[in-house]
């Protein structure tokens, strides 16, 4: 075989099996670090589907999915009967009454923002059941974010949540949620509060449904964590479809950098979004039109769980109200709960909240174009360095950026601000104005 023809093979065999050492010539030297949180990736589907419907990937080093795997639809009738008998353990009442459909969406149609809503007590229940590790898990804090009317809530209180707060925008919610928490031991609490409004640019008096995210935990009395410590807060809610991508790219600043909730600790997300998005964030290398620089951050920041997918037509979306015209938005995507937990050894002494957002910055500039030579790339940072940096981390010399699994990203950016010859000024102007171009402080 032709030395051309052995490296395309090699090239295959990465994007298939996903192995870091590609050449056997060449061994990752002793003060490579190593990678202690490559994740297996659980697909926890409905339970109804006994021997399909439960699929465990497990994978050495990147998650490499395929687009098909556990997204199944849901059967609402048998997981809700599973959960009928649940009960709250510290409540006044026994069960708490989700309402009847055609009341519930009489209520979120009067909304005057565009939201979707969940108005399905059965679909309520399946979602609380797919949350049931999460609600046992006392230790954690569960926001629940703009809960509307309050169908997820009671949901999540029968299933055994001890303590959830209720991060509601609309005003028109607010009573309706206030009397159910004083009708509860504690277990509620209602915030008038945006969830994707805290900690917006610029400083000064904040107004309601804005808020500082230090104001917000300090008034609910919950303190900073380490990093390596339990999840102190857990977010449940839909991603806003119109700008999902943008509340995706403001939430993995913050983690990078440890501020706005992740200053608090590995605060973990349970969020319906869009199968296309979520399509995006599990893409492996090599994927061109799906592998790009969210989905690599993501990966490489969380463990990602698919927990469950659901039509769209189960939701309810109200409409937007502009002067006398309306405006629907039109959506075909399903919608995908997907759980994102932070690594807790995601930090290291190479890389830091002090300089996570040039993470961030190199692999967005290494993904601009997908089928350039990662060895180019190296080389403006390092000047002459690129192809022995490479051989040190076993990459091939023609591997493109498209190519390079997010965990090599982070062991790359890792070794590069070990050289001495690292030009780092130009990275840190560029993170400055992509850290101001999205919002994030």
């Amino acid at each position: 075989m032709s030395a051309q023809g052995h490296k395309l093979l090699v090239v295959g065999l990465r994007t298939t099996f996903g192995h870091l050492q590609t050449n056997h010539k060449l061994r990752l030297p002793a003060w490579i670090p190593v990678i202690g949180f490559a994740p297996k990736r659980t697909y926890y589907l409905d339970s109804n589907y006994s021997s399909q419907g439960q699929t465990q990937v497990h994978q050495g080093r990147a998650e490499l999915i395929s687009p098909n795997v556990g997204l199944t639809q849901r059967n609402l009738s048998a997981m809700a009967s599973s959960l009928m008998g649940q009960c709250r353990p510290l409540s006044r009442y026994d069960f708490l009454d989700l309402g009847a459909v055609e009341e519930n969406t009489r209520k979120v149609l009067a909304s005057r923002s565009l939201r979707h809503f969940i108005v399905d007590p059965d679909l309520a229940r399946v979602v609380a059941g797919h949350l049931e590790r999460d609600l046992a898990d006392g230790k954690a804090v569960i926001f629940e974010y703009n809960p509307g009317p309050g169908i997820l809530t009671r949901a999540l209180l029968n299933s055994g949540a001890q303590r959830v707060v209720a991060l509601e925008g609309d005003k028109a919610f607010l009573p309706d949620l206030k009397a159910l928490e004083r009708n509860l031991d504690g277990q509620l609490e209602v915030v008038h509060c945006d969830f994707f409004k805290l900690d917006p640019m610029g400083h000064g008096t904040m107004k309601p449904p804005s808020m500082y995210s230090e104001k917000l935990f300090k008034d609910l009395g919950i303190s900073q964590v380490p990093w390596t410590a339990d999840v102190p807060v857990k977010v449940v809610g839909i991603f806003p479809q119109r700008n999902e991508r943008k509340m995706l790219w403001k939430l993995i600043f913050a983690l990078f950098e440890r501020t706005s909730i992740f200053r608090y600790g590995r605060v973990e997300l349970l969020m319906f979004m869009s199968e296309k998005q979520y399509m995006k964030l599990v893409a492996p290398p090599g994927d061109v039109k799906k592998y790009k620089p969210l989905g690599v951050l993501w990966q490489l920041a969380c463990e990602i769980e698919l927990l469950h997918k659901e039509p769209f037509s189960s939701f309810v979306t109200s409409v937007k109200r502009s002067g006398t015209q309306k405006t629907k938005q039109v959506q075909k995507d399903d919608l995908c709960l997907v759980r994102l937990t932070p690594h807790q050894r995601f930090f290291t002494s190479s890389l830091t909240p002090g300089n996570g957002a040039s993470l961030i910055v190199m692999v967005k500039q290494c993904l601009t174009k997908k089928k350039s030579r990662l060895i180019d790339q190296l080389n403006t940072w390092s000047p002459e360095n690129g192809e022995k940096i490479l051989a040190e981390l076993g990459l091939l010399e023609d591997i493109q950026t498209g190519q390079v699994f997010p965990e090599e990203y982070k062991i790359l950016f890792e070794n590069l601000h070990k050289s001495k010859d690292f030009i780092q000024r130009w990275l840190y102007d560029h993170t400055m104005v992509s850290t101001m171009a999205t919002g994030v402080l």
